[in-house]
């Protein structure tokens, strides 16, 4: 417990809103249009990416495990923004899977110049955000 004005509110409670119904709700909308204005922006910046990497495929005449790894970046950050426009999943997993991906890709194409040490940090950080993930996939639903 905390003091709090008059009483005492306990540490675990937001405050309350200070804003009458009115500001609340031009608050509430426009930080939602902001919001989705912003994953419209990531999408077509992605996309955007994506396209480039094609075109950069397409000129090499070749296609390496980079650049897989790379393209399964891409398709995690357009599924974020799915999964928050459909509702089905929970978005916050998503951030978790790119990370994972991300540290994949990085073992992968730095792995034989890396200190060993570093590979097994890396993979022990693999380790514990995919056991994130699935606590929050298993436990978030209840």
């Amino acid at each position: 417990m905390v003091p709090e004005g008059d009483g005492m509110q306990p540490v675990h409670e937001a405050p309350s809103p200070k804003g009458g119904r009115t500001e609340n709700l031009v608050m509430v909308t426009a930080l939602g249009v902001i919001e989705r204005g912003l994953l419209i922006l990531v999408a077509v910046m992605t996309l955007a990416a994506t396209a480039v990497e094609i075109w950069s495929i397409i000129e090499r005449w070749s296609v390496n495990l980079g650049d897989i790894l790379l393209m399964f970046l891409y398709t995690e950050v357009i599924a974020m923004v799915a999964v928050f426009y459909t509702g089905k999943g929970l978005p916050f997993v998503y951030p978790i899977f790119i990370a994972i991906t991300a540290l994949a890709r990085l073992i992968v194409l730095q792995g034989k110049d890396m200190d060993p040490q570093n590979i097994v940090l890396e993979a022990s950080a693999i380790l514990l955000l995919s056991v994130a993930a699935v606590v929050l996939l298993r436990f978030a639903r209840r």
